[in-house]
This record gives C-alpha cells, sequence and structure tokens, in this order.
C-alpha cells in the first residue's frame, strides 16, 4: 500500500468519527430542544454522553401522572358538586311545587267553608228542613255528601261536636254555660259554627259554648 493510499483511508476515518459525533449532537439538540417546547414525557432523554436517561424519564412520568391524578380529582370534585346541586336543585323545586299546591287548595277551601255553613245551618234548623219535598231534600243532601267526600279525600276534617272535650287549638269558646252535671265541665255543650282541619293545619276553629260546673 503506497502513502497516497494511506492518506486516503485515514481521512475517511476521520470522516466517518466525525460523522458518527454529529449524529450524537444532533440527538442531543433535538431532545433538548423538545423538551424545552412540551411538557410532554419525552423517551429520549439525551445526556452528555449521548445516552438515554432513565432517571430523568422516570421522574417526568412521575410528574406527569401525579399531574393528571390531580387534574382527574378536580373534575371528580366538580361533577360530585354539580351532582349534589342538582339534586338539592330538585328536592327544593319539589318541596315549593307541593307547598304551594297545598295553599292553593286551602285557599279554595276557605273559600268553600261558608257554602258548608249554609247547608249546616239549614239542615240544623229540623223543623224548616222537614218541610221542604223530600225529592229536593234529598239531592241536596246527596250532593252535599258527594262534597264532603271530595273535601276528605283532600285530608279536609270537619270538627266540634257536642260532647267534645274543649281543646283550646281547636275550639274557639264563644260562652261559658253553667252545668249542674259535673261531667259537662269543660265540655262542648252547644255549636254555633263547626271548625274545619286540611291534615294538621286548621282552617277554621270551632265557635263554641262550653259548659262550665260550680261545686255548691
Amino acid at each position: 500500500m503506497n502513502n497516497e493510499e494511506e492518506i486516503e483511508i485515514t481521512n475517511n476515518e476521520d470522516r466517518g468519527a466525525k460523522s458518527d459525533e454529529d449524529v450524537v449532537s444532533q440527538q442531543a439538540n433535538d431532545a433538548n430542544k423538545s423538551d424545552e417546547g412540551s411538557d410532554d414525557v419525552s423517551f429520549e432523554d439525551v445526556n452528555e454522553e449521548g445516552e438515554v436517561d432513565a432517571r430523568t424519564t422516570i421522574k417526568k412520568l412521575r410528574e406527569k401522572i401525579k399531574k393528571l391524578e390531580g387534574e382527574k380529582q378536580e373534575y371528580l370534585d366538580f361533577s360530585q358538586r354539580t351532582r349534589a346541586d342538582y339534586a338539592n336543585f330538585k328536592k327544593e323545586v319539589e318541596t315549593n311545587r307541593i307547598t304551594e299546591r297545598k295553599f292553593a287548595t286551602k285557599r279554595f277551601i276557605e273559600e268553600l267553608l261558608p257554602v258548608l255553613d249554609s247547608y249546616d245551618m239549614a239542615k240544623g234548623n229540623v223543623e224548616a228542613w222537614e218541610k221542604v219535598d223530600q225529592n229536593w231534600r234529598v239531592g241536596i243532601e246527596y250532593i252535599f255528601g258527594q262534597l264532603r267526600t271530595v273535601l276528605e279525600n283532600e285530608g279536609v276534617i270537619q270538627f266540634g261536636k257536642v260532647g267534645d272535650i274543649f281543646n283550646p287549638n281547636l275550639h274557639e269558646s264563644m260562652e261559658m254555660v253553667k252545668v249542674e252535671n259535673e261531667s259537662e265541665n269543660d265540655k262542648i255543650i252547644f255549636v254555633l259554627q263547626s271548625g274545619y282541619r286540611m291534615n294538621e293545619i286548621v282552617l277554621r276553629p270551632a265557635r263554641v259554648k262550653t259548659g262550665h260546673f260550680e261545686k255548691s
């Protein structure tokens, strides 16, 4: 082999070595640029020697997982709060609907009470009531019987009868009447106007006369 051939081989080897160094350097530069431009994890983290740094990659993976777990928890908390708020909203709407219906029914029934009072007064006058044509009287009694059934289905109950013990929460005593029998003391002896309640709501107290017994 002559000197010219040896020089040519040496030059080729030098160019090959430089080419390998350039490739490694370019890979390192590309990896650094990728890290600077994005937070995503890269599996091509290259150290100064041009080797993949496993510890750096694992560290970035852990940081990414921690970040994703935090975001997942935030979305989960938001979803749970939204569902809870919606459930509370539905409950509030339903409660308001029931309350509005209850008070609307209450107002309607209160307007019907004078009609029921008129019927009770007419029927209470037994002598005059018996003089009315029987067919007409039976028809009126049937109609008011149906009306009371409808009211009872809505929880409306008439109260205040002779012999009931006086209850200040249900009855309004218009007069105390002296009685000779001690068993009639603090009891209703006469009903001036019936009382009505709807479930637990007193629509109107019964206006009554109560007995008062005095020991001699």
